[in-house]
């Protein structure tokens, strides 16, 4: 077993549901999900490095000096599953739902293939009473299909254990300009608005400083406002598909304490070297 205590967070190499059955039952305040979205097909990402390069058959960069581009490495994970609600994801929201505090909240962040689905299952688990919101987090990047509209958004289902008793800190979440702000006071234009249920947010940037070279990398901007809304400093926070540990990268900065697992061992080493470079403390446990 886990003891979760006051001074430690974690990063865990092991699957979602064995990290979940070494908690004790009513230890997480919040449950981001991010797990693969069951596209049929195997996600990569691959990082290169540049050199210079004496002769012409190079590309040509500053001051006309030539240089190579080397693949690295090439990242990536299996993101095909036979039975993905019944048998990948159910097991891991009835967990979750177990090890939730009463005044819990659970963020699962998925994409049209599959969400319709999970929010059936959702209802099931959570019951449907304690269905909040299901946020849809749009972006313009990418390339855009001809022959249908250009799918440009996730959708993030926001559950909490109980309606009558769950955090929602709306004076902690980040501020968006007005789309008219001339039909506002001027006070309120420079304040800004809450975000509705629809996040316009960049993806990270393939160039940006914030890319891990992990595939699919969700941006802190989106982690920073679910924490911000549904977890108090000195909160625990979860993720058990951690990815590029996004979640406790955001966490770490926020005050919150983590608990982030993956199965994937490049995952858990892309995520300690983020941890480390903010100089966050964390112990890495293995399952």
């Amino acid at each position: 077993m886990i003891n979760l205590d006051a001074e430690h967070s974690y990063v865990v190499s092991g699957t979602a549901e064995a990290t979940l059955n070494s908690l004790d039952q009513g230890t997480l305040d919040l449950i981001y999900i991010d797990p693969p979205f069951n596209t049929g097909i195997t996600q990569t990402k691959t990082t290169t490095k540049s050199r210079q390069s004496n002769d012409n058959d190079g590309l040509t960069g500053f001051g006309g000096k030539k240089y190579h581009r080397e693949k690295v490495e090439a990242v990536g994970y299996n993101d095909s599953h036979d039975d993905f609600i019944d048998s990948f994801l159910k097991p891991v929201l009835e967990l979750s739902h177990q090890k939730l505090k009463d005044h819990g909240a659970l963020y699962l962040h998925l994409d049209y293939r599959e969400v319709h689905y999970a929010k059936v299952l959702l209802d099931k688990v959570f019951g449907r009473d304690n269905f909040l919101n299901e946020i849809i987090w749009a972006y313009d990047y990418g390339g855009k299909a001809k022959t249908r509209w250009p799918a440009k958004h996730d959708n993030i289902l926001f559950y909490v254990k109980d309606r009558k008793n769950y955090k929602f800190n709306s004076d902690q979440i980040d501020r968006e300009p007005y789309m008219a702000p001339g039909l506002v006071t001027k006070e309120k234009a420079e304040r800004g608005k809450l975000p509705t249920d629809v996040w316009w947010h960049t993806i990270v940037s393939p160039t940006g400083r914030e890319k891990s070279g992990y595939p699919n990398q969700k941006p802190l901007g989106i982690l920073r406002r679910i924490l911000g809304a549904s977890s108090d400093e000195g909160d625990f926070v979860a993720d058990f598909f951690s990815g590029s540990g996004t979640t406790a990268v955001a966490a770490s900065e926020m005050g919150r304490r983590f608990i982030v697992s993956d199965v994937n061992p490049k995952a858990i080493e892309v995520t300690s070297t983020r941890l480390d470079a903010i100089g966050a403390k964390y112990q890495r446990l293995d399952l």
